[in-house]
């Protein structure tokens, strides 16, 4: 791995740390979001640090290139994310379905009372 990506890695890490503390700060941001996003930035913090960890990783998987497999990785855990993020929303809407049909339904009961 080469010492600009390193670096590269390093820098986008800290800055992704000190942005996620700044939303947490201004409650825009929970704290169980923000906690996955500052063990992704650690993770990419100590494959920068001790590059051996990838190097052995890369070997395990059997990828070629140690860059190539912190990308793979990279896309793997944020398309995890994303469809832990999709079955979110999918609990979210379908709560959402179940407050608007009982808002109706008290509605209904309250005009039928009049």
């Amino acid at each position: 791995m080469s010492i600009a990506f390193r670096i590269t890695l390093i820098i986008v890490s800290v800055f992704t740390l000190l942005y996620m503390c700044k939303k947490v700060k201004q409650e825009k941001l929970q704290i169980e979001y923000s906690i996955f996003w500052t063990l992704f930035a650690i993770m990419l913090v100590l494959f920068s640090i001790f590059p051996q960890i990838a190097d052995w990783m890369s070997e395990l998987v059997g990828v070629y290139s140690t860059t190539n497999f912190i990308f793979l990785l990279i896309i793997f855990i944020l398309l995890v994310k994303c469809f832990q993020l999709t079955m979110d929303i999918s609990k979210l809407d379908n709560k959402v379905k179940e407050l608007v049909q009982k808002i109706a339904i008290d509605e209904k009961e309250k005009r039928e009372q009049k």
